[in-house]
């Protein structure tokens, strides 16, 4: 059965940066009960707390986070980059060991962001982008889809059945 790496924010799971959740969703829920969801915060996994300061990548661009060409930085001015690329790394560790070619992340976010992450500046402007684990993710082989693509990303689990 084909397994589909989720963003625990998607799944009701309180890990948001400021403690909140996005979902559940009833397609994630319906994941759930096939057996088919593994669940990931990146942020977490890499060692962030809940809740903890708003973080954005100055241009939005993740791909540059993964190629020491940019930062993410938080609302206090810290470099947060390290634990970022760790939950990366970890989300790629496990689409290996479940041979996951579907993810569904959160959108908008520095880590998850697949079309759109913020600016940078924390004004609320979001940019063409990608957050570091989508970045990650896309990079090596994996569809990438937000919460708000869900049937995009049924129908790309349908191909793979």
């Amino acid at each position: 059965m084909q397994k589909i790496l989720v963003s625990r924010c998607l799944l009701g799971h309180r890990v948001r940066y400021d403690g909140g959740a996005s979902g559940p969703f009833n397609l994630l829920e319906q994941w759930i009960a096939e057996g088919r969801v593994v669940p990931l915060c990146p942020e977490v996994a890499g060692g962030l707390p809940t809740p903890r300061a708003a973080a954005e990548i100055p241009g939005g661009q993740g791909g540059e986070v993964l190629d020491g060409l940019a930062s993410v930085i938080t609302t206090e001015g810290e470099n947060v980059s390290a634990a970022f690329l760790s939950g990366a790394y970890q989300a790629l560790a496990l689409v290996e060991k479940h041979g996951i070619r579907i993810a569904v992340l959160k959108a908008n976010s520095p880590s998850c962001g697949n079309l759109l992450t913020y600016d940078g500046t924390f004004s609320g402007v979001k940019v063409s982008g990608e957050g570091v684990t989508a970045a990650l993710l896309k990079r090596n082989g994996v569809q990438v889809f937000s919460e708000l693509e869900l049937p995009q990303a049924a129908a790309a689990l349908a191909t793979l059945n």
